[in-house]
């Protein structure tokens, strides 16, 4: 049975030329000279400018007099991924995967990047490959923090080291925020972001130093935070959530 999880509207403003392509008008640069014409026209006004922008949803688009509109927007799932779960749609050793814990949506939806099986926490999936590149592509250095429970306690020259970059076997780290948030007997726990993706990395950094991880949960991507969502529950992102990562990443859309 599908739920109550629908995508999301943008409201985040995009180019005109871009708007008509995903329509299906025409391609980009085909799009800017039917603009160039005249032929095209935004909440009833002709439009010849190739700087202005619309809002899908809000804005009325009209390619020769007939109104023109993209597909339905796309769909942006925030997921808790507990311990135990791989993050992919198929897994050929039968081990569970976050497709389980997902509702029917009525669409293929993919994670944005990985958690390792082990790690917990702040998983975004969505049909929008474009966003799951921008959010995930080095170049956009959007942060990722995390909460580490780490085996004893690291000295402030340790943590300084992950501060200013460590070099692990496939290169020097991009400089991470550290924070030392809670002693515990054997362990303690740290706060870290980093800007970067690599396959196991912040695992990779403390080891680096000395101090393996125990458990890893990611709390935040950009200025999106998981807040109170239950483990393994889903929720559908908001579109002043999906606006606020794609501003995070400095990309325009």
């Amino acid at each position: 049975m599908k739920t109550d999880v629908h995508a999301t509207p943008s409201t985040h403003p995009e180019r005109l030329q871009k708007y008509l392509a995903r329509a299906g008008v025409a391609s980009r640069r085909a799009a800017e000279e039917l603009i160039a014409a005249g032929r095209v026209s935004v909440n009833g006004v002709v439009v010849t400018a190739m700087g202005v922008k619309v809002t899908p949803g809000l804005d009325r688009v009209e390619v020769d007099g007939r109104e023109v509109a993209p597909p339905s927007d796309h769909v942006y799932l925030m997921l808790n991924k507990p311990a135990g779960y791989v993050t992919t749609l198929k897994d050929p050793l039968g081990r569970p995967i976050v497709a389980d814990l997902l509702p029917d949506i009525g669409r293929r939806v993919y994670p944005v990047g990985r958690l390792d099986a082990d790690t917990t926490g702040l998983l975004l999936l969505t049909d929008d490959g474009e966003f799951s590149q921008m959010l995930m592509h080095p170049r956009f250095h959007v942060s990722k923090t995390y909460r580490a429970r780490v085996e004893g306690t690291p000295s402030e020259q340790a943590l300084d080291k992950l501060r200013r970059g460590v070099v692990l076997t496939d290169g020097p780290t991009r400089p991470a925020e550290v924070e030392l948030v809670e002693r515990q007997a054997g362990s303690c726990i740290v706060r870290i972001t980093i800007r970067e993706g690599r396959k196991r990395q912040v695992r990779r950094m403390f080891k680096h130093i000395g101090h393996p991880v125990i458990e890893l949960h990611r709390e935040r991507i950009g200025p999106l935070e998981l807040g109170d969502l239950a483990p393994g529950a889903v929720r559908p992102l908001a579109a002043e959530e999906v606006a606020a990562l794609i501003e995070a990443a400095g990309k325009e859309r």
